[in-house]
């Protein structure tokens, strides 16, 4: 079973990759996260103009490459020539800079961690059907839940092989009980708070769950704020330091 779809689960989730270890969204970050004790990785897919689909959060390559320009208005192959380790380090010391770290397709991805389960979010509803596309043709798409802000770019994904995730609208409709979310989401990817107020709460949590549907919270670095996820009734964790959340969830929760 799909790890990120089990209620009894608590997963840790790299969150691209590992955000707090490596470049953020790159093969080198998917793999440092698993390495360092996640045992799932989130993503953030955007389309290029020749209908490739890239793995980077930002519509733009400025905050975490050397290159500047929108990713809707470039090539895939323009874009992998951009660094993607330039901007990862502190303290004034960068050490991926110039090791060959790229922006990945979303089939690089998906090679590179063949078994590691996936948690997509659509930047755009165009990008969806090109990620419908990869996970079929990889043979991926048990392996993934695919969300999105935007639930337009969620109708590729409602029925099998695919299994949908939430979009704002769904966990809007959930927190507030208006209406239901759509019948395919099998998954809540949910921020901790949203103006103050704890999304994941204990009631959000339990209406999920009746309708067979996980929860996983990002971004959470914090033992105090992971304690607070877990104490409520959330499944998974999106973090950016895997390491310190795997040591804390097996602490609280150790295989018998």
């Amino acid at each position: 079973m799909n790890l990120l779809l089990d209620l009894s689960a608590h997963p840790v989730i790299g969150h691209r990759g590992a955000a707090g270890l490596a470049p953020e969204n790159t093969i080198p970050g998917f793999r440092a996260g698993l390495e360092a004790g996640a045992e799932a990785v989130e993503l953030d897919v955007h389309l290029t103009s020749d209908g490739v689909a890239v793995v980077i959060h930002d519509p733009t390559l400025e905050r975490t490459t050397d290159r500047r320009g929108r990713i809707a208005e470039m090539t895939a192959e323009a874009i992998q020539q951009a660094d993607a380790g330039f901007r990862f380090g502190s303290g004034g010391e960068y050490p991926w800079r110039g090791r060959g770290v790229r922006v990945p397709t979303l089939m690089e991805v998906v090679a590179a961690v063949p078994d590691a389960p996936l948690l997509i979010e659509l930047k755009t509803p165009t990008v969806g059907p090109e990620v419908a596309r990869v996970l079929s043709v990889s043979g991926a798409a048990d392996r993934a839940v695919v969300a999105a802000e935007d639930h337009r770019g969620l109708g590729h994904f409602d029925h099998p092989p695919f299994h949908r995730g939430a979009s704002r609208r769904d966990i809007a409709r959930s927190f507030f009980r208006f209406g239901r979310p759509a019948t395919a989401c099998a998954c809540f990817a949910v921020p901790l708070e949203h103006y103050g107020m704890m999304v994941p709460s204990r009631r959000f949590n339990r209406l999920a769950a009746s309708r067979g549907s996980t929860v996983h919270v990002w971004t959470v670095d914090d033992e105090a704020d992971a304690n607070r996820v877990w104490n409520a009734g959330a499944q998974g964790i999106v973090t950016n330091r895997p390491d310190l959340v795997r040591q804390w969830r097996d602490t609280r929760f150790p295989i018998r």
